[in-house]
């Protein structure tokens, strides 16, 4: 989403570069790009025009530290202010209530996400060890209540609904009921959304906070929706007092204007964004890691935490001793296959690393390639995933390339990255690679 606002914000740093301080004659055309950079990302004016001159009031005059260049400072004042006005720092939701529950009302739009983001909520609160329950209280949009059923049937949580009603308190009013019988200390009520906001939609809501008094009422925004997503917010909040913001589809490519503009232009916090399809891709918001995604500083924090959550730790040392005694094959490539796949799209992953731009691969390619390695060895018997060695055979080679809709040529070639790896795992196991010697072990 932000890659148009992170190439531009990368070329103004390099105009600075070779710079002894940051002045008013050398930041002037800076400044400017700076402003119309964020103006074409669809960040809201007044939150740009306080932005630049935040910046200005900074920079000019402003010595280089001893051993950090004119550059890397206008980095740090940049990063400092997109961390600022995207919120300041990460913020989490309220306490629970006297009866030791959080009880989340979601609200929004329709078509901004809401009813997969309760999932996702749902599914994370699970992984804290909260016990959930779901109620589905969108009584107007049709088969939403069922697909927040099928929803919490595949992530394993209680579901409450009442499905010949219209009545959302009643259905609200019951589910709180079941929640308080099986002891559940996350509640998550999915509202009914409208494609704009109107009187009735509005007093529905107004009835349903006053009736289970959410510890939470987090806005569902569609973040691909630009300077409405953050019009939305102040009309909610007029009405509703809402705690907090969260932005789906951030996945998307668009300016991600409504990110950067949310938070001053509402008052209130981003508590946490989704950024694709899968259940599991969300994440709390920290406005520090967003803001070095913006600056292509990657975000190694959160590329740890989908790690661990993704990577099972006795598989991982099962893998590690694999690959050490250079006894990998076909069913080890399938298991890093899937490891990876829990971490969420490989352009997603690789926006995380540090230094890294998306703009040098061909992202639709790599997938594309992806899944056709794992088309080949779907194709395999399990006897030759465990034992490549079969595979020198044409026969076979010939039946995997028509099982799996590509060329004899193709299923050579992954054969031979195989063989490749190999030799190379010996040669880093013996501590001996050609051109650096034999290294100690």
């Amino acid at each position: 989403m932000f890659d148009a606002l992170s190439d531009k914000l990368k070329g103004l740093m390099k105009k600075v570069s070779g710079q002894s301080t940051l002045t008013e004659s050398n930041m002037q055309e800076v400044l400017r790009e700076v402003k119309l950079a964020l103006l074409e990302a669809d960040v809201n004016y007044k939150v740009t025009k306080d932005f630049v001159n935040r910046i200005k009031e900074k920079s000019l005059g402003s010595k280089v530290i001893m051993g950090v260049n004119a550059r890397q400072q206008f980095i740090k004042l940049i990063h400092d202010e997109l961390v600022e006005v995207l919120g300041g720092q990460n913020v989490s939701l309220n306490p629970k209530n006297n009866n030791k529950q959080n009880i989340i009302m979601l609200v929004g739009l329709q078509g901004a996400g809401k009813t997969t983001f309760a999932a996702k909520l749902s599914k994370l609160s699970k992984k804290e060890k909260e016990k959930v329950i779901l109620i589905g209280a969108d009584v107007y949009r049709p088969a939403a209540k069922r697909q927040l059923q099928v929803l919490s049937e595949q992530i394993g949580v209680e579901f409450f609904t009442i499905n010949d009603s219209n009545d959302a308190l009643l259905i609200v009013k019951k589910g709180l009921e079941k929640a308080s019988d099986i002891e559940a200390t996350t509640i998550v009520i999915d509202t009914a959304g409208r494609l704009h906001i109107d009187e009735t939609l509005m007093k529905e809501l107004e009835d349903i906070k006053a009736m289970a008094s959410p510890t939470d009422i987090l806005l569902v925004v569609d973040g691909m929706t630009g300077q409405d997503a953050v019009n939305v917010a102040k009309k909610f909040n007029e009405t509703l007092v809402i705690d907090g913001v969260v932005l789906t589809k951030l996945d998307g490519d668009t300016r991600g204007g409504a990110a950067l503009s949310i938070k001053e232009v509402s008052g209130k916090p981003i508590k946490y964004i989704s950024e694709g399809e899968k259940l599991d891709e969300i994440s709390k918001f920290y406005p520090d890691r967003l803001a070095s995604r913006i600056l292509g500083m990657g975000d190694v924090v959160s590329l740890v935490e989908r790690a661990k959550d993704a990577i099972d730790e006795k598989e991982a040392k099962l893998m590690e001793e694999k690959f050490r005694k250079n006894q990998f094959d076909f069913e080890d490539f399938l298991k890093q296959f899937k490891m990876i796949k829990r971490m969420g799209s490989l352009g997603g992953i690789l926006k995380l690393i540090p230094g890294v731009n998306l703009g040098d691969f061909d992202m639709a390619n790599a997938e594309k390639e992806m899944k056709k390695i794992e088309a080949i060895i779907y194709s395999m018997t399990l006897e030759e995933r465990r034992n490549p060695q079969l595979l020198k055979v044409f026969s076979r080679k010939n039946r995997i390339a028509k099982g799996s809709g590509v060329e004899v040529a193709d299923v050579n070639k992954l054969l031979k990255q195989h063989e490749n790896m190999k030799k190379m795992m010996k040669m880093f196991n013996s501590g001996n690679i050609p051109g650096f010697g034999k290294f100690p072990r």
